[in-house]
């Protein structure tokens, strides 16, 4: 697997090159997903033989990165630089390029190396003839069901923004009414659902660490909370988020 941390680690210092050249670090979102289709890649082309698992995480993976790579790019291409990102910047001074290059970009390429591990992982079990139809099927199940709500929520808020008469307004309706975050819940379970395509082709159990990972990531360190903090602005919070799940779906409560 380290042919793939090479290859992550070369595609994030390009994204720190062109970070730096436009003067915008949040530029690293958009690769985010990308990044991901270009291990799966990699990882499909060096392995032979090549099973049916691996041709299936190579496809999932492709589907929700390229999808998520567009939504980005279209949403972010035009903006200036992220508050979080521009907050940094200031607060770095004259240490922003290192920094940036540390603490943005690589710590990013660690991210997805720990997250691409049933990519990697179903690359190196191919040769194996362990096989699980329950859970090659239970995978695509769960990937499906995240894909889901990762773009049908991204479809519903976009839809929302673009509506002038909801500017500053909180996004309640859709799947938003059962979760203040379908899209982040999406995320995670599309890798509950790689994991399981992964384990279904013989890899190791290891690639568990990729779907812990990136669930504790969304709920409780970069997703989450950060987004709460900005929408915990808006008129109508306390009652929204009284009566709507925070990360996993449900009804909303009754009398809020």
């Amino acid at each position: 697997m380290l042919d793939a941390a090479i290859l992550i680690a070369l595609y994030f210092a390009f994204f720190f090159v062109l970070g730096t050249f436009l003067h915008n670090n949040s530029i690293v979102d958009i690769g985010w997903g990308l990044g991901f289709v270009v291990v799966a890649a990699y990882v499909m082309l060096t392995t032979q033989p090549t099973s049916t698992a691996m041709c299936a995480v190579a496809l999932l993976v492709a589907i929700w990165g390229l999808r998520l790579f567009y939504h980005l790019l279209r949403r972010n291409l035009v903006k200036p630089e992220d508050f979080r990102y521009a907050n940094w910047r200031k607060e770095w001074g004259k240490w922003v390029i290192p920094r940036a290059f540390f603490q943005v970009y690589m710590l990013q390429a660690l991210f997805m190396y720990v997250v691409a591990l049933p990519i990697t992982l179903t690359g190196q079990a191919s040769g194996s003839c362990a096989s699980s139809a329950p859970l090659f099927v239970s995978g695509v199940v769960v990937w499906i069901t995240g894909f889901l709500f990762e773009a049908v929520g991204d479809s519903q808020l976009r839809r929302f923004v673009a509506q002038p008469a909801n500017r500053g307004q909180l996004m309640t309706s859709g799947l938003w009414r059962y979760t203040r975050h379908p899209n982040y819940f999406g995320e995670a379970l599309i890798w509950w659902g790689l994991f399981l395509v992964s384990l279904s082709g013989g890899a190791s159990w290891l690639g568990l660490v990729s779907p812990v990972v990136i669930t504790y990531l969304l709920r409780f360190v970069s997703g989450v909370p950060m987004l709460e903090r900005s929408m915990s602005r808006k008129p109508g919070w306390e009652s929204y988020a009284q009566r709507t799940s925070i990360f996993v779906p449900w009804f909303p409560k009754e009398g809020n």
